[in-house]
């Protein structure tokens, strides 16, 4: 069995195009669609997740600009 792979960028989930493949009129062909992984895309939205969920917690919302500065200063001094 012969492989041709091509990537291609989902634009519409309801609908794949595949063209300029090099196969004949006529011949049959098996098709396998693989998600590509992507650990990055994956750690990104972990981390997006993450600040979402600290950022709406309530005593978050009370901190302010100077006690952000005061406490990544201390963490600098080894505090």
């Amino acid at each position: 069995m012969n492989a041709y792979k091509k990537y291609i960028t989902i634009t519409d989930p309801n609908q794949l195009i595949l063209s300029d493949l090099p196969f004949q009129v006529g011949q049959r062909v098996e098709i396998i669609i693989l998600a590509e992984d992507s650990p990055r895309a994956d750690m990104s939205k972990k981390l997006r997740d993450l600040f979402d969920k600290t950022q709406s917690l309530p005593d978050v919302q009370n901190i302010t600009e100077s006690e952000i500065i005061a406490e990544i200063e201390a963490y600098r001094r080894g505090e």
